[in-house]
This record gives C-alpha cells, structure tokens and sequence, in this order.
C-alpha cells in the first residue's frame, strides 16, 4: 500500500510593523497652589500609562486653602489642617522645590533656582503657568515694615500669636497706658472678603479671650476697618452690606469708608479722615497681584503683568495661542465669558483657579490624545463669608441672608470645597472639638526664635 504525502507549504512569513512607542510628554508645571495643585491632581487622574511625565515646580511643599485662613488666625481651625502637602497627595507627580528664574519658550527650557544648590535646567515640551499671586500694597510710608498680610499661613499664625501675646502683655500694663492701647488696637485696611472675614473672625476671638483676661474690659479692645470706598464686600448686595457693617459695629468692630491710610510709621496710622490711631497688628488685606515670577518669563503681560490667555488656558502672543503653553489662576488674564468678570476677565479668586485648572488638565490630556479642547466658562452662583462663630452672610443670585444658617453654609460649602478627604475630615473633626472644648488659643510666639533658649544656656568655650 502505497501512502500519499502531499507537500506542505512554507505558510509565508508574518512581517509585523514595529513603531517606535511615542515618548510621553514632559509636562512642567510653575506653582503648586490652586491652580498648580489641581492641574497636577487631575491630570494624575486623567493620563494614562506612559502618556506624559509631570513635573511641578514650587518653593514650597504645600498648597495653603486660603479661605480658612481667617479661622487659622482666630483659633477656629488647626494651621497644619488647612495647608495639603504636595508628595502625600500627588504621587505620580515629580516635585521639585525651587524658583522659576527664567523660561525660553523657544527652546522648551526653564531655569529653576535651588536654595543652597546650582540652578537647574528642565526641558519640557509643555509648560503651565501657575504661579498665583501676592499681596497687592502700595507705596505708603510704613506699611512695608509694620503691616502683615494674610494670603500664607506664616501669616496666619503669626497675627494669632501677636493678638493673644498682646493681650498677655496689655493685661499688666496698667489701664492709662499709651502702650496698653496700642497692644489692644487691631486695624485691617481692606474691606473686601478677605478682610471682613479677618476683621469679624479676630474681633470675634478677641472677645472670646476676654473671660481669661479680667485686666481687659470689652471697651478697651479697638477694632477698625479701613476702606478707601464708600462700601465693602462688592461681592453681595448692597442690603447685606450695610447688614454686615451694622454687625460689626454692634460688636465694636468700627468701620471707616470713604477712608485711606496715609501711612503707618512706626505703627502710627494716619488716616484721610484726620484720625490718627497706633496698633502693634495692622493687618493688610487690600488685594492681590499677580506673582512676580510670570515676569521672567518669555511670555506677553498685560499692564497688570498678567499673562495673557484665551478662554481655553493657552498663553497667547499677538491674539495667537502659542503651542504648549498654557495658565489659569490668579497669575493668568482669562477672559470672562459670562461678561461678569471686571473688566472682562476673570476675577482672581479660588473658585475660578480651581475650575480652570480642572478644564486646563482636561485640555491638555485632549492635545495629547489629539482631540478637541474646550473653552472656560463659568458663571459665579454666589458668594458665602465667616463672620466669626455663629454669624455669616450669603448671596446666592439676587438672593441674599445673613446669620446663623449663612454661617452654616459657609462651613458647608469651605469643608467640601477642602481638597482631599484626608484634610476635610482633619477640618471637620476640629470644628467638633472646638465646639466641645472651645477655641485654642494657645500662643507659641516664641517659634519665631526657636533657638533661643538653647543658644541662651548653652556652654560656650572658654566659660
């Protein structure tokens, strides 16, 4: 028997294409506060696998929520709770500690100072600008050297260290003291949020310190509120205002409208009025401006040195986005869409940082991936202040309310809008201790020189 076999064929070779896998994006973000902070969590959320490498770069290693930092300062609220640490929440992102010097968009590379080290040179093929903003002064004689702000949370801490530490020394100074007065004078010049909230919030504490204080009577502690216009918090209606403003003076905190301050030498404050009053904490809160560090950039400013963007976050030149750039925050002019920005563009507050950078993330995954990007646009629904335990005001539309619930809300709203459940629970459970046991008001002032007492006593050669 014969067995037929049939030749097999050779099945041909299977030739598969190898591409080169594109290299991820190198992503270099400048500032790590609200903007930078969000972009950086959100794109961690957004990127997959290999698609892009981010890096932030910051002086400092946290981001500070600075809504809560006129509760820091009045004892409500913990000063570690309120700032988020930038490598315990952004894992996947590289930090790098230190000051943008310069960058050449041209030749995609920024120059990073390092404090005690040789500058850096990072390469990145795109750059987001988020460096925020500072507090906003004006050349008046002593300002400089006596006011404190409170945009950080050094400056928190260090204005509750000086209330209660004045407080200590006022208490044995006898009552016809000139110093004495001027321990238990607090003066804000500002009469926007931020300064209100401060004003109330401290004048609140003030009062609450009083009962450990018998030396103090409530008439002897002066609280004033310099504002240069005829009215505060422009962000509510006119009616809550005045509301506001008829509180505070029930509570002895006395606000000047239509008022500026002259100057401030030696913590003598001269105002337009006439008035003259000295204080040992003049609390400046009179606005922002955006950081310095956008101008040692290459990229256009506008004549408030804010750079200039369109309404999708791309940095722009001669109305053109230039390509891999982009910003959001205080830092950036990003034009209003709803028309109820000043001036056409958005106001520097969170609530537009935090949005911007939610969208910014969105957009630049979206290049990457070379999809469509979208444009930034939204419409403030309202506004909520503290204005010190038990008391707030809101304005939600046309609507407006001050009081009890308005304080609620403002908790509400403050304690979700906290980033990370890690911090709203750290918040949240120190607002139930301080409602069980009362306000910290513990003093540390001497953190300002914490070598001190060991340099003291220390042995010294040769004794």
């Amino acid at each position: 028997m014969t067995v037929a076999t049939t030749k097999s064929k050779t099945p041909p070779a299977i030739v598969q294409e190898v591409t080169n896998p594109k290299p991820p994006q190198r992503i270099l973000i400048i500032g790590g506060g609200y903007a930078g902070f969000y972009t950086a969590w959100k794109l961690e959320k957004l990127l997959g696998r290999n698609e892009a490498e981010v890096t932030m770069v910051d002086p400092l290693p946290y981001m500070t929520y600075q809504p809560f930092l006129p509760e820091v300062a009045a004892g409500s609220i913990e000063p570690r709770h309120v700032v988020v640490s930038h490598r315990q929440h952004l894992k996947k992102t590289n930090m790098v500690s230190g000051k943008l010097q310069k960058v050449n968009h041209k030749t995609r590379k920024a120059t990073i100072g390092v404090d005690g080290g040789k500058d850096m040179v990072i390469e990145y093929d795109q750059i987001v600008m988020t460096a925020g903003a500072v507090t906003r002064t004006f050349p008046i004689k002593g300002i400089a050297e006596e006011a404190i702000g409170l945009k950080t949370i050094e400056e928190a801490v260090e204005v509750r260290n000086r209330l209660i530490g004045n407080f200590e020394r006022a208490a044995a100074l006898p009552k016809n003291s000139k110093l004495r007065q001027r321990l238990l004078t607090v003066i804000v010049v500002g009469g926007g949020f931020a300064g209100i909230e401060a004003f109330a919030e401290l004048r609140s504490a003030a009062t609450h310190l009083l009962r450990y204080y018998p030396e103090i009577d409530f008439d002897d502690v002066q609280f004033h509120l310099i504002e240069a216009i005829g009215r505060i918090m422009p962000e509510v209606n006119e009616k809550t205002a005045n509301w506001v403003v008829n509180n505070l003076n029930r509570r002895a905190g006395y606000v000047h409208l239509n008022t500026q301050v002259l100057s401030a030498e030696k913590g003598v404050v001269k105002l337009s009025t006439g008035e003259t009053m000295e204080s040992n904490l003049i609390i400046w809160t009179a606005g922002v401006a955006a950081a310095p560090v956008a101008k040692n950039s290459s990229f256009p400013l506008d004549e408030r040195f804010r750079i200039i963007a369109n309404a999708k976050l791309q940095i722009l030149d001669k109305g053109e986005p230039i390509e891999g750039s982009w910003t959001a925050g205080d830092v950036s002019a990003v034009p209003d869409l709803t028309g109820g920005g000043v001036g056409g563009y958005c106001v520097p507050n969170a609530q537009h940082a935090v949005r911007q950078a939610k969208l910014l993330a969105k957009n630049i995954v979206a290049t990457i991936r070379g999809e469509q990007i979208r444009e930034y646009r939204w419409k403030t629904i309202g506004a909520v202040a503290g204005l010190g335990i038990g008391v707030g005001a809101i304005k939600v539309g046309n609507f407006g309310m001050t009081g009890f619930l308005p304080w609620i809300a403002h908790r509400g709203y403050h304690g979700l809008a906290m980033p990370t459940w890690e911090r709203k629970i750290r918040v949240v459970a120190g607002w139930v201790w301080n409602a069980l046991l009362g306000r910290d008001l513990v003093t540390i002032e001497a953190v300002r020189s914490p070598r001190l007492f060991f340099e003291t006593w220390a042995t010294k050669p040769g004794k």
